[in-house]
């Protein structure tokens, strides 16, 4: 059996930044896992990731929000998106996987509002980190068969990482949790 620790924030948000790249480095490095799913809508937490990561091969993908996004303002900037390739950082920008789209135009619940609900019941960030892993799957960037560690937050910054194996959309029963390497205490 091995142990390991999981870190839990009193309170969500940005301020764990630092402390959850820092986990899901070392978690990566133990695992020898070579992909970081990380959620940024306007580059913070993938430049944070950036200067982390620096020190290693371990490939980092920036996964945002389509620009069907952009009357919430959570929209990628073309000069936000130079910014955090620059930084050596991969961008994906597409539709949200666990997407309320459909439903919202019927007024209708679907399937995913409830996958989506439940994993809010971890945290904002648990639901994001498992999303834009399917995201980065669905564009080619990950594999399906190979272990990444997903990192995403509350609001801003990043305050939730999981270790996961993750899968397409329709495949989405295939999709694992290995590990939570941290998380807010109180959603």
């Amino acid at each position: 059996m091995e142990r390991q620790e999981i870190l839990y924030f009193e309170k969500g948000g940005k301020q764990n930044t630092d402390i959850t790249l820092r986990a899901a480095k070392k978690r990566a490095l133990e695992l020898g896992i070579k992909q970081i799913v990380i959620a940024t809508t306007h580059g913070y937490t993938a430049l944070k990731a950036a200067e982390i990561f620096k020190d290693t091969d371990i490939e980092l993908i920036a996964v945002g929000l389509s620009f069907a996004c952009t009357y919430e303002g959570w929209d990628m900037k073309p000069d936000e998106k130079e910014k955090i390739e620059e930084a050596g950082v991969k961008v994906v920008i597409c539709q949200h996987s666990l997407s309320r789209g459909v439903a919202e135009a019927f007024e209708g619940v679907s399937i995913a509002d409830i996958i989506a609900h439940t994993l809010y019941g971890f945290s904002q960030g648990m639901k994001v980190a498992v999303e834009i892993s399917i995201m980065a799957a669905e564009s080619g960037v990950i594999p399906i068969e190979k272990e990444v560690i997903a990192v995403a937050g509350t609001g801003e910054g990043a305050d939730t990482a999981i270790v996961l194996t993750p899968s397409y959309a329709f495949k989405y029963k295939d999709l694992k949790i290995h590990e939570i390497l941290c998380k807010p205490r109180h959603p």
